[in-house]
């Protein structure tokens, strides 16, 4: 009598790696958003500081309002 011996192994667990990709992109985001952040916040010179006037003088006056207004005539 002879002993038939099956091996049949158990299917093995295999990582996924898109669990890898998932933790990458939050890593990922939460620099570039903290990045951001500091760079508004706390960087070394920023525009303008506060307290700052700024004056701009627009020029008065001028034409007639009969310049052209480059449509086109027939």
């Amino acid at each position: 009598m002879a002993d038939t011996i099956v091996n049949t192994p158990q299917p093995q667990q295999q990582s996924d790696s898109s669990a890898g990709w998932a933790v990458a992109v939050i890593i990922l985001l939460v620099v570039i958003i903290g990045g951001g952040y500091y760079f508004l916040h706390h960087r070394v010179a920023p525009a303008a500081p506060a307290g700052t006037t700024v004056q701009v003088n627009l020029p008065t006056g001028g034409g007639s309002g009969t310049g052209s207004t480059g449509g086109t005539t027939q």
